[in-house]
Formats: structure tokens, sequence, C-alpha cells
């Protein structure tokens, strides 16, 4: 679906933006791929990627910011699929700087379904995080109400023809400003600070993350929110894997942090089914019981199944662990 159509990618530049280009333009044969963002140095360093160069032809960057609607309207100009990725997302600057995560992450995701709909782009995909489920801290408040802005705008596209869904997953295995690199940074220095030993996190490689949004904008009907079912890790046995000779000292949480992260919630077990790879998290603005028979209508039903109502999707109750082993292979092929 991706040959000969135009994709645009907010966050263009960012660790998944990034990533996720460079994959269609492996997989694929894209009329155009639109690089939007507003970093202007990411972009030059962008250009200078060999396989970048060698679809130079088809590739434009777009100096922008999701929070100015007039030019995020003028770069979705004849574009058929968005990723959207851009996002303020660093817990605590935004603790301390609120208004402008709202203005990021909430408004600018406003602006980003509004100018879709007047585009008339196809499919429209905005990535989501486990910290937006149940949140605790501004970042996942700001992006649990990211996510309802996007579900809702399938209500409001009238005529057009675009649909809205969003993909949810947890932390990215090794990506910018996570606890693997910082893990690694600190292992010559034989100390490594631990908020609580008890903490768990949902993982995913960055190109499983991509896999999965790839699949979800081939399937999506417009209002799921896809979950990936993806392995958990003990943060005590991510610090063994990474420097197991290090001193282990003991920070306490952080404000706005948790000791384990949620995916889908008991609440949302309500309206969740269950594929063999991935849960799909219905939207409640209509019948529970239409929504679950529209997808199961459209797909082999055996495929999927209603989840128990008691059901929830957290890092600690996770059925897959990462041990000590797999962490370390891990660690290797991503840092």
């Amino acid at each position: 679906m991706l040959n000969d159509s135009s994709i645009l990618v907010t966050g263009g530049t960012g660790s998944f933006g990034q990533a996720f280009i460079e994959a269609v333009l492996k997989k694929y044969s894209p009329k155009k791929v639109i690089v939007y963002s507003r970093d202007e140095w990411k972009q030059a360093e962008m250009r200078n990627i060999r396989l970048l160069q060698e679809n130079e032809q088809i590739m434009r960057y777009f100096i922008g910011d999701i929070r100015d609607k007039e030019r995020i309207k003028m770069a979705m100009y004849g574009v058929d699929y968005v990723i959207h990725s851009a996002a303020l997302k660093q817990v605590p600057a935004l603790e301390y700087n609120p208004f402008e995560a709202i203005k990021t992450n909430i408004l600018g995701t406003q602006n980003v379904v509004e100018a879709s709909i007047g585009a008339n782009v196809k499919n429209v995909i905005a990535l989501s995080t486990d910290k937006a489920a149940a949140p605790i801290n501004l970042y996942g408040a700001t992006k649990l109400a990211a996510d309802k802005l996007v579900i809702a705008g399938n209500n409001i596209v009238g005529r057009h023809q675009t649909k809205f869904s969003v993909v949810r997953y947890g932390n990215v295995f090794g990506s910018r400003g996570s606890v693997a690199p910082l893990f690694k940074s600190l292992k010559e220095s034989g100390q490594i600070p631990i908020t609580d030993p008890r903490m768990t996190r949902f993982s995913i490689t960055l190109d499983q993350g991509i896999e999965f949004v790839l699949a979800c904008l081939r399937k999506m009907m417009g209002g799921e929110l896809f979950v990936p079912k993806i392995p958990s890790f003990r943060i005590l046995d991510l610090a063994e894997a990474i420097a197991p000779d290090a001193e282990i000292t003991f920070k306490g949480i952080r404000p706005g942090e948790k000791l384990h992260e949620e995916m889908i919630t008991k609440t949302d077990a309500m309206t969740t089914i269950e594929h063999s790879d991935h849960f799909i998290v219905l939207p409640s603005l209509t019948s529970e019981e239409n929504n679950i028979k529209k997808i199961l209508d459209s797909n082999n039903s055996q495929e999927y199944r209603k989840c128990e109502e008691q059901f929830y999707y957290s890092s600690d109750t996770n059925p897959v662990f990462l041990d000590v082993p797999r962490l370390r292979e891990l660690v290797k092929s991503c840092l």
C-alpha cells in the first residue's frame, strides 16, 4: 500500500522517525517521503545518510513545528499516509515545563488531526506510550489526551476518507534517553544508580516497533488503539546484563515515575480484544458490541477473542520476561 504513495512523518528526525523512513525506503517504492521536524541540524545530518541520498529525488525536508497549524497544513498537501511521532517525552523536563508539553503533545496533535482531514489523508497512525495508560505524570497525561484526540478524529471526518488509529508500546530498547544507554555510559565508573529494585518495564526494539506500525497501517479501519505483546524486563537484570561487576546504589523513585508500567488497564479491558501477538483497544464512544463485531467481521473470527473484564496488561504481571542472557544479546545488538 505504500508503493507510489506519499508519506509524512512528524518528528521525522527522531529515533523512530528516521529508522521508520529508512525501513520504508528499503521495503517499498514510495512516490514521496516527507520529513517534518523543527530541528534543521538533524535534517542536515539525515541528508548525509547514504540511503536517503540514493532516494534524494523523493525526499522532502520540511522545517516546522506541529504547533504551527498552517505549516503542517502546507506539508500535508497531497499526502496519503501520516505517521505522527513528534512529541516532547522527557518526564522530569515536562513536569517542570507543563505548558510546553500541552502545546506540543495536545494542541500539536490536534493540528495534525485537523490538517490530515483537510488534506484528505488516507490513514493516520499516532505513536503513544505505556505512560498514557493510567498516567501519573504530565507526559503520560498529555499523551492520553493526544490518543483521545486522534481516535476522536474518526468522528469528525465528514465526507473525507481519513482514518485515525493509535499504536501504544513500551520502552524502545536502547533509544536515546532510555535506561540501557545510561547504564552502559556508567559502566566504567563502577556504580549503577537504580531507583527501585522492584522496578519493571516493557521492552521493544526499534525494528519491532517499526514492523508493528507498518502492520497496523495495513490493517487499521479507524478507531483502534493497537498494543503489541512484548516482553518485560527487571531493572536489576538489566544492570546485571550491562555491568555485572558494578556496585548498585538505590536512589528512590523519581517524581512522576511508576514501579511498573501498564499498557492496558482493567477499565480498558472492557473494550479490548486479543490476538496472538497484539491487543486492540476499541473506541468507547460507540457500542462495544458493534465495535467488536466490526473487527471480527473484517478478520478471521478465530484470530480474536474478547478479553476478560478484570484483565490488565502490566509489566510486572506480563508472562514473558527477558532474562539476563537475552538482555545481554539485546545490549550487543542495539547499543
